[in-house]
């Protein structure tokens, strides 16, 4: 009995330790996005009426290394052969943690932060509107913590050209996927 316990309290310690392991990196989370996203992360325009309202974001544990942040927001389903980006910003201070709710249009982005141009051709958060009808789509919001204080890119770059650019210098990045069906 006293052995089958200390087996017991062994394995369960390294349950523990080992899962400790796995929580380190880079960890994205919103107290906005929820599974399924609301009324507020809806576009409003293109036949949906939402209030397009820019997600609040939080990450911590950035890795050693970091001198600066961008997020994203990407739908993967939209029907255009290549998804469509809602949006996007980087050159994000490293010593920022966080973006508050209606952030994109409320004008509060960390000073120097760039939000480019989306594919809906603004240069601010575009919300969910996928075809009516269509399948429920996934909203991929990442966070990257880049290896460069700047991209040397402005407001002007395309979509791709930022993703390419992130993929360049990313350390490390955390995703929340949520979805949207009208």
């Amino acid at each position: 009995m006293k052995l089958v316990f200390k087996k017991l309290l062994v394995l369960s310690c390294l349950t523990l330790f080992s899962t400790g392991l796995m929580a380190e990196g880079l960890l994205l989370s919103s107290d906005d996005l929820k599974g399924q996203l609301s009324i507020n992360q809806v576009f409003n325009g293109f036949g949906c009426t939402g209030k397009n309202i820019s997600p609040e974001l939080s990450w911590q544990d950035a890795p050693k290394g970091t001198k600066s942040f961008a997020v994203t927001v990407y739908d993967p389903d939209a029907p255009t052969g290549s998804g469509w980006w809602h949006w996007i910003v980087f050159n994000i201070d490293k010593k920022t943690k966080n973006l508050v709710s209606d952030a994109s249009t409320l004008k509060k982005l960390p000073k120097q932060s760039v939000q480019s141009k989306t594919d809906f051709g603004a240069y601010e958060f575009g919300g969910a509107c996928p075809p009516e009808g269509d399948k429920a789509h996934a909203y991929i919001t990442t966070v990257y913590a880049l290896d460069v204080e700047k991209l040397k890119l402005d407001k002007e770059a395309s979509p791709a050209l930022v993703g390419y650019m992130l993929n360049v210098h990313t350390i490390e990045k955390s995703s929340l996927i949520t979805y949207y069906k009208r």
